[in-house]
């Protein structure tokens, strides 16, 4: 069973710049199948917008989607964990913040993946609902 964060991260990361706006993002989560984009500025981290983000702090706020920015729609108050940090970090993080996916970043503050709950669930307790769905193809 794997004890490190590094061990069930996600490494195909995705980024955008700040002023990307919430249409362009959420083409880019369709065509990549994917419900998170980290916000980059150069190599610094600083934000991660989901696709909840997009429909509350945008669709549902009644803004334009092809003319409001990530930035006016992304979670900057982030909470790390970094690859070595042992995965009841990851839950603890999760459980305190109240968060799905949580970026992981390098000592550097770069980023280098993503854990979710679903990473966890297949590899705490594959054989849940959460487990099953999460390891399932997409689309399915």
């Amino acid at each position: 069973m794997a004890q490190l964060v590094r061990d069930v991260m996600t490494t195909h990361l995705v980024t955008v710049e700040p002023l990307a706006s919430v249409a362009v993002v959420a083409r880019i989560m369709r065509d990549e199948n994917i419900g998170t984009v980290l916000v980059t500025e150069g190599d610094r981290l600083r934000g991660l917008v989901s696709d909840r983000d997009l429909v509350v702090r945008s669709v549902a706020a009644g803004r334009d989607p092809g003319s409001t920015t990530v930035a006016d729609a992304c979670s900057e108050e982030l909470v790390t964990v970094g690859p070595d940090d042992a995965l009841d970090l990851a839950v603890d993080v999760m459980r305190e913040h109240s968060v799905r996916r949580v970026p992981v970043v390098d000592q550097e503050r770069h980023a280098v993946g993503i854990v979710s709950i679903g990473d966890l669930a297949i590899e705490r307790d594959p054989d849940s609902a959460l487990g099953d769905i999460s390891a399932a193809r997409p689309d399915q």
